[in-house]
């Protein structure tokens, strides 16, 4: 009996496992482009708390990776290498799920910007075509007066 897990060592492991399963697929879901920044800002959220959540979960993990230690002192070499390999399958799903996690943050935060940054070039944009609509607009000057000539020629 020494070298069966406790009841709680599988009870966290369908924890983890069903919180794994969920998070993979939130982060599987197709990436679609977004243009406006307040849904990007949302995804964003929702991936920091997917990021908070994986700390949370991490005590189990952590549990359980211990417990497969104790367990793998006292137990056969087989039945020992059987909860070592689930643990490994389980600790490789988790290392990849967080470097998704970090990848997908990231590369969203650079998005945001570049959007912000194209948002703000196309307002600066549509002033000048605005100020220019303007001076389009403006009546051209007489033929004879040299001095409005040459000043629309400079703002020209």
């Amino acid at each position: 009996f020494d070298s069966l897990p406790p009841a709680h060592y599988k009870e966290t492991m369908n924890t983890i496992l069903v919180w794994i399963q969920q998070s993979e697929t939130k982060l599987s879901m197709p990436q679609v482009a977004v243009a406006e920044y307040e849904i990007m800002e949302q995804r964003l959220r929702e991936l920091k708390a997917l990021q908070s959540s994986l700390q949370e979960q991490q005590k189990g993990l952590n549990y359980l990776s211990t417990t497969v230690e104790d367990m793998s002192r006292k137990a056969p070499a087989e039945v020992s290498q059987r909860y070592r390999s689930e643990i490994d399958v389980i600790l490789g799903r988790w290392k990849k799920l967080s470097a998704q996690l970090v990848e997908h943050c990231q590369k969203l935060e650079e998005l945001m910007t570049k959007l912000q940054r194209f948002q703000n070039d196309t307002k600066t944009l549509k002033k000048w075509m605005a100020e220019v609509d303007v001076f389009l607009k403006e009546e051209w000057p007489a033929l004879g007066d040299s001095e409005a000539l040459e000043k629309q020629l400079e703002q020209c």
